[in-house]
Order: C-alpha cells, then sequence, then structure tokens
C-alpha cells in the first residue's frame, strides 16, 4: 500500500492546541514505528511541528493509543509530557469513549448488542483469537453495537469498544457475529479492498482534556473512498 501523504492540505488535522494534536489518519498509515522500518504518523507528527514552530531539534510527540495500520480515522497525540501521562491514564481507566464505524457484507443478527471475549493475541502470526468462555491468557474484551443501517451492498454497523485491545473490533465482529469487516481477509472476509485497508474507521472520540478538563468531542469524515460513499448518508 503507498503511504499517504499526511498534511497535504493539512484536512487531516481535527484539532490542535498547546497540548494535544488529533488527526484523522489515513489507512495505511502506521501510528507508531514498527519493524517494517516504515515512516509513522508519530515521526510525520514530528516533522509537522518542527517546521510550524521553527524547532531546531526534535518536537515532543506522545503517542497514548493506536490504532490498526488498515484502519482509518481519529488518533490523538500528545504535544507535551503532561497530556501524555494523562491520556495513558485515561484510555487504561476507560475514561475515553470510542465510536467506530464498520462495514461489514452482511447484517449482524441481532442487530444490536453487546459482546464479551477473552482475547489472546499471537505476536508472531499478529492475529488475535477470540474466546467466548474466561481463558488463562485471555484479556476480557467488551464492545456494545448496533447496525444504523445498509449503504449499498454493505451494512453500516456502529461499534463502542469499552476495552482497548489489539485487533478488538475486528476479531469480536467476526468471531461473535460471524460478520468480518469489509477487506479484513485476515479474519474471514473473503476479498481485500483495492487499497488493502479495512472498512473500520475511528469515528468520534470524547474526552475531557487532559489539562484544561474542558469536555471535547472529535468526529473524523470518512475517508474518500468507493467502498465508503454509501455511508455518507448516515452523517
Amino acid at each position: 500500500m503507498n503511504r499517504p501523504n499526511l498534511w497535504s492540505e493539512r484536512k487531516e488535522i481535527l484539532f490542535e492546541d498547546n497540548h494535544l494534536l488529533v488527526i484523522n489518519k489515513p489507512a495505511g498509515l502506521l501510528v507508531q514505528g514498527d519493524a517494517t522500518g516504515d515512516e509513522p504518523l508519530s515521526s510525520k507528527a514530528e516533522e509537522y511541528l518542527r517546521f510550524k514552530y521553527k524547532k531546531p531539534g526534535a518536537a515532543f510527540i506522545g503517542v497514548a493509543h493506536r490504532i490498526d495500520r488498515p484502519v482509518s480515522g481519529i488518533v490523538i497525540l500528545a504535544k507535551t509530557s503532561k497530556a501524555l501521562s494523562r491520556l495513558n491514564e485515561m484510555f487504561r481507566d476507560n475514561k475515553i469513549h470510542k465510536t467506530y464505524w464498520a462495514l461489514t457484507g452482511k447484517c449482524p443478527d441481532p442487530t444490536s448488542g453487546h459482546l464479551t471475549h477473552w482475547l489472546v493475541k499471537d505476536p508472531i502470526r499478529n492475529t488475535t483469537k477470540a474466546y467466548t468462555e474466561r481463558h488463562g491468557q485471555g484479556q476480557k474484551s467488551d464492545l456494545d453495537y448496533t447496525v444504523l443501517g445498509q449503504a449499498g451492498t454493505r451494512y453500516l454497523v456502529q461499534v463502542n469498544p469499552i476495552t482497548g485491545r489489539p485487533h478488538q473490533i475486528r476479531v469480536q465482529l467476526a468471531t461473535g457475529l460471524g460478520t468480518p469487516i469489509v477487506g479484513d481477509v485476515k479474519y474471514g472476509f473473503l476479498a481485500p479492498l483495492p487499497d488493502v485497508s479495512i472498512a473500520l474507521h475511528a469515528r468520534q472520540l470524547e474526552l475531557q482534556h487532559p489539562v484544561t478538563k474542558e469536555d471535547m468531542k472529535f468526529v473524523a469524515p470518512l475517508p474518500d473512498m468507493p467502498h465508503w460513499e454509501a455511508a455518507v448518508a448516515y452523517y
């Protein structure tokens, strides 16, 4: 997948103040560096801050949470160590309300509900397995979901994860409902999307600002991609 040109029109920046930088991440971009050596969002954010504020040295960027590489949507980065420490605590204590939109190939049945699984990560294969019963190595994982409606030949599902586990939404929809996310061949969808993304988007985050304590809500527009076109009707 070609790496997107973040900051090209600054449209990816949803919010910025002295402590936070909120980005609508394109699918295909890592949040934090890994073994691939590909330039991640965190490095691009550092470049942006150095250029904008004419910093002679490195700019501080802290990563408090991540979304998967093929997933698009909201990522909050910290510009100060104080904000990073408090964001880490808020994510750990589930004090940040997360909303995702996903496209599935068939309608989940029932059309709304709560899913609980115990998830076990396989770091070698970079996959996660979901168990419906308590598992010794598993992390208890919960989410709520509801079908917003049909979007063309797909179904638009709103997901509110209560916990934040690796690949949680992807594996829970596939295992718990038998409805893998469009394009997610890793978890059972039959074919990839042309850009190798998956139709999962971190749509909204609600939180209290870690420093000013102001209540904040960020909403990320959907990617300008054919598979999302019909979902725009639900804005």
